[in-house]
């Protein structure tokens, strides 16, 4: 039963599927309808595909374009639920979604289902999707939708109303007007609000605002997310190398970026190759993660043969072996630390040019700080556990040096790799602490193996 609780229609999902078994179409189209379509797609998702194939009848392709553009199906899923439906319903349903929304989902399916989708649009839809699935892939032209309000600088505000009301039912977004001249060249914004205060008789270049800030089309769509963010935009304008207008990024998209790449950097940080889904089964998920995993054997089979090579100097002097893992698990643990300030600095946009220096002189010195306290505390411990300052002083001063080159290693790392063209992100977790294993382990046992006489 459907209940108005603060304002906001709730949805009973036992009463719909009532209605659903019991073929009540008008009832059914009533309470649903009326939901919110977050409500809508949740309910969509949760039934069957034997409820889904009545809910095909019983609502329009435009109906079903709201839903679908509000799921939150997993992309490679979009194949399973659009064999559900007759491919003629499908086409439609793309016709009335957003360009954009309709271009991410025809990325998803083979080529073959792609095209078959696309013989059956119109020739303009077809024309816009195409341009779109043109575009490289997370670029700021591949999530762009090319459904905005433009005017020319020529027009006056009462021109530029009529536009408005015009545009207003395909526009993604009415908030920002964008202002062009005869070349389409981007001149200009302004804000809805603006434009409804303004005289009738005013032309849009005299209020119009010329400092907008805009993308190229190539740009990465994480760098547009940190745009979008640090200007407080609802939408930024898209153009071309001669500054043509080509489209709009609105915030909702931008929303699903940033949770994208948020999703994507702490798969490499953990070093998986994709996100696990909760629904995949074992073999899948074994599949993603057991490449990362053998790389790491392999790096791991180094720090083995390392202790092989200072294998005399453990033989005589057994208690060093004691405090192997203590000083591979600190460092490890303070370049992750630095690794995860790195990443996070350059994933938001915070760290670049001077201050990527700056950043990595300040975790020089962190670990310096550290190091030297942590070195201190564990001579100390030493010194009182097993009655022996030598060994104390070679593993604080050992724990030190490590904390400090791991610490350098987690910071510039990822740098190094965002200057080079690299996702910083793939110095994952994983690989900081197996090298600092390794680095760590070589300074310990380095520093043993040259102090030897004196631990005798």
């Amino acid at each position: 039963m459907i209940e108005e609780k603060n304002d906001e229609v709730q949805y009973d999902e036992a009463f719909l599927r009532m209605l659903l078994d019991e073929e009540n179409i008008e009832s059914f189209r009533e309470h649903f309808l009326v939901l919110h379509p977050y409500d809508q797609a949740q309910f969509y998702e949760e039934v069957g595909p034997d409820i889904r194939q009545i809910i095909y009848r019983y609502l329009s392709p435009q109906e079903m374009a709201i839903i679908f553009e509000t799921t939150e199906i997993e992309d490679d899923e979009y194949k399973t639920y659009l064999d559900e439906m007759d491919p003629s319903y499908g086409a439609a349903m793309f016709g009335f979604m957003y360009t954009d929304n309709a271009v991410d989902i025809l990325n998803e399916l083979d080529t073959e289902q792609r095209e078959n989708y696309l013989e059956m649009m119109d020739e303009e839809t077809v024309d816009e999707i195409n341009e779109l699935l043109g575009y490289e892939e997370y670029t700021a032209g591949a999530i762009m939708t090319t459904e905005y309000v433009s005017v020319v600088e020529s027009a006056t505000v009462r021109e530029a109303m009529r536009v408005l009301r015009q545009e207003a039912q395909t526009a993604e977004t009415i908030y920002y007007i964008f202002v062009v001249d005869q070349a389409h060249r981007l001149l200009g914004v302004m804000s809805l609000r603006e434009l409804i205060v303004a005289e009738g008789d005013l032309y849009i270049r005299d209020i119009m605002s010329e400092r907008v800030v805009s993308v190229k089309i190539t740009d990465d769509q994480e760098n547009v997310a940190n745009l979008i963010k640090d200007y407080d935009l609802l939408a930024i304008p898209v153009v071309n190398e001669n500054r043509e207008l080509q489209g709009i990024i609105t915030v909702d998209d931008i929303i699903d970026v940033i949770e994208e790449e948020a999703e994507d950097d702490y798969s490499k940080l953990a070093g998986i190759a994709d996100m696990d889904d909760n629904d995949a089964g074992p073999l899948r998920a074994a599949g993603k993660r057991l490449p990362w995993l053998i790389i790491l054997l392999f790096l791991g089979m180094l720090t083995s043969g390392l202790m092989g090579i200072f294998e005399a100097t453990l033989d005589k002097v057994a208690l060093l072996a004691t405090f192997i893992p203590l000083i591979s698990g600190t460092s490890g643990n303070s370049g992750t630390q630095a690794l995860a300030v790195a990443v996070r600095g350059i994933a938001t946009g915070d760290i670049g040019g001077k201050s990527k220096f700056r950043l990595i002189v300040r975790e020089l010195s962190t670990g310096l700080i550290m190091g030297i306290v942590s070195g201190a505390i564990v001579v100390g411990i030493i010194f009182f556990w097993k009655g022996t300052l030598m060994i104390g002083l070679l593993v604080g001063a050992a724990i030190c040096c490590s904390i400090i080159v791991a610490t350098l290693a987690g910071s510039f790392i990822p740098i190094l790799m965002h200057k080079l063209g690299v996702d910083p992100a793939v110095a994952s977790g994983p690989f900081i602490t197996t090298l600092n294993d390794v680095t760590s382990i070589i300074i310990y046992l380095g520093l043993a193996t040259t102090f030897i006489s004196r631990i005798l």
